[in-house]
């Protein structure tokens, strides 16, 4: 969610910029801008829409500007528009910010900026910052900068430039992420390290109340207090092919298709050969298992509903208590948390505000906390007492799709090793959970090699006004993310139901030719959902069902059948929602939508 790049060094700034906020894309915007320094004026350049249309304006700029600062906006005070773009300036036009998050006490620093005669031009709360730091700004940015951040509240990453100090950048984080990346002769900032990947792999990430200076030639780091801090550099290991299409059409393709390998880096090195699982570094006797009462599992969209699965698997396994919320509502539904409670958080980038909300709230009520994060060194990652990372490498697409399934079989590995700690599983299902475990990446392999099926199966469907998801026990959570992914991409309203559910209202929105997509891979309910397969019909529904091998006799009920292998009804959620993910996509290709950017949406949210 908005996307910031700073650079001050002796290349040409605004072409690293450009191509910077080109690599954080994926976090989803509406508009786009630049500030840079040329002629001894610090100029602004932004526009509405995509960063093609930035670059349009940029074709007539300078381009040998040694420092500027450039940012993707996603809309949160004020519409999509040129005025309210970033980068905002002061009125004398020597200041320039950018900004991720939201200032919660901004109109009533505009009131008092009014009253002194200052004069907005935005919708936004940003544009408060610029003005801020002119009041405060006697001769020396940083001290100005340190003034007006005491002045906020709220979630703020900033990138601070003056036209009177043209040879230093200001960077300062607080409840949104920000990087410094170190150069020879040059150095950076950034909201993520892709942007910066491909001129340095050293960087520092900066923590709450944290800030830094930049010259071309040095950093500094340093408290809210402007007190100087040491930082250990991190070293970015990962290849930036990882972040690029690699031959697909689209991010989102080719991270589907990524999904065998990258579950294996999930799961094989956590499974010993002596057929144990080995949870990384995590400490059973500090993590306590044996005496924990209940569990908390929270998240937000995709990684809620991997920690549904979660939850059916540690109740399964481990017989203990399990309680499932979406972040942005835990925090206020007076949850009851002590010592003796788990909470797990789950998020792919580990900075989604309100997860992260939830960590600090449960950390202060002393329950010891465990994240499923796929990001090394976020802030959820950094602020939990354990940490277990899906290793599914960088997720540019917007719609999640690698990081749910490596999140999926992560919590069923967390779910055995808490298991076989409180000896709650006998060796034997154990065993076969393992067994079944080792051979997914293969099975997913296997489903992905029927994506023409997939794609003929889109074309029935890319029309549609509406498409139902229903399932019955752990389908119907896949049925959750499933209807997920084709309403993000593709923008078709589609709605997932408990199976049993339909008969108590929804069945009345059943007519001729609706799709609806069932998923009956509980063999224990397989039964139930064939009925309810029936109910659909006979209103006129155009059924497509999901179904293990060998269950053959539900083909004389529904109009298609996707197969995948047969494996125990726990472990079938990782396969299952391989066909989803792909009729997700290709309805959208066929649609004509941007599949990798869907409108409205952000891949960080960084915001509550």
């Amino acid at each position: 969610m908005c996307g910031i790049v700073g650079y001050i060094g002796d290349k040409h700034a605004i072409e690293l910029l450009t191509c910077g906020l080109e690599k954080l894309e994926y976090r989803g915007y509406d508009s786009a801008g630049v500030a840079f320094i040329d002629e001894n004026k610090l100029k602004i350049v932004k526009s509405k829409g995509r960063l093609n249309n930035l670059e349009e304006k940029l074709e007539v700029s300078p381009k040998h500007s040694h420092i500027g600062i450039g940012h993707t906006r996603w809309a949160t005070h004020g519409e999509p528009s040129d005025i309210n773009s970033h980068p905002h300036q002061n009125k004398k036009g020597n200041i320039a910010v950018v900004h991720n998050g939201i200032i919660e006490n901004y109109l009533e620093i505009k009131e008092e900026l009014i009253k002194k005669g200052y004069e907005f031009v935005s919708e936004t709360d940003t544009e408060v910052i610029p003005y801020l730091i002119d009041m405060y700004y006697e001769g020396d940015l940083k001290e100005s900068v340190i003034k007006a951040i005491k002045r906020l509240k709220g979630s703020f990453a900033l990138g601070i430039m003056s036209l009177d100090e043209p040879d230093k950048l200001i960077a300062v984080r607080k409840d949104s992420p920000l990087i410094i990346g170190i150069g020879q002769g040059e150095n950076f900032i950034a909201s993520d390290i892709p942007a910066v990947i491909d001129w340095t792999r050293e960087i520092y990430i900066l923590e709450n109340g944290e800030m830094a200076e930049l010259t071309k030639d040095n950093v500094i780091l340093m408290d809210f207090d402007g007190n100087p801090i040491e930082k250990e550099v991190y070293k970015v290991t990962w290849n930036i092919d990882e972040a690029q299409k690699g031959g697909y059409d689209h991010f989102m393709l080719k991270e589907i298709f990524e999904q065998p390998k990258v579950l294996k880096d999930t799961l094989f090195p956590r499974i010993g050969n002596d057929g144990r699982i080995r949870l990384d570094d995590i400490d059973t006797n500090s993590l306590d298992i044996e005496n924990i009462e209940k569990i908390y599992i929270v998240a937000c969209g995709t990684a809620y509903h991997a920690g549904l699965v979660g939850k059916k698997l540690i109740e399964k396994y481990a017989k203990i208590p399990v309680i499932t919320d979406v972040a942005s509502e835990f925090r206020y539904n007076n949850p009851f948390i002590d010592e003796k409670t788990l909470l797990i958080v789950v998020s792919q980038s580990g900075e989604t505000a309100d997860t992260l909300a939830a960590l600090r709230l449960a950390k202060k009520k002393k329950a010891k906390t465990l994240a499923i994060c796929n990001v090394v060194g976020s802030s959820i990652a950094r602020e939990v007492d354990y940490i277990l990372y899906t290793w599914a490498g960088p997720e540019i697409a917007v719609a999640s799709t690698k990081a749910y399934t490596t999140q999926v079989v992560l919590l069923a590995l967390l779910a055995l090793y808490i298991a076989d700690v409180r000896k709650t599983i006998d060796e034997d299902e154990y065993k076969k959970a393992l067994e079944v475990l080792n051979s997914i990446p293969d099975d997913v392999e296997k489903i992905l090699r029927s994506k023409s099926k997939l794609e003929d199966i889109a074309s029935h469907l890319y029309k549609s006004r509406d498409i139902f998801y229903i399932g019955r026990g752990l389908d119907y959570y896949v049925a959750m993310e499933g209807s997920l992914k084709l309403k993000e991409v593709s923008y078709i309203h589609s709605e997932a139901m408990a199976a049993g559910e339909l008969k108590h209202g929804t069945l009345a929105l059943i007519e001729k030719d609706t799709p609806v997509i069932a998923l009956a891979t509980q063999d224990y309910l397989y039964d139930k959902v064939i009925s309810n397969i029936k109910e659909v019909k006979a209103r006129g529904a155009y059924t497509i069902a999901i179904a293990k091998e060998g269950n053959n006799e539900i083909e004389g009920v529904a109009d298609l059948v996707i197969y995948i292998p047969d494996v125990i009804n726990e472990l079938a959620v990782p396969l299952a929602i391989i066909p989803l993910q792909l009729i997700a996509y290709y309805v959208a290709i066929q649609r004509g939508c941007d599949v990798d950017k869907p409108r409205n949406l952000a891949k960080s949210v960084t915001v509550e």
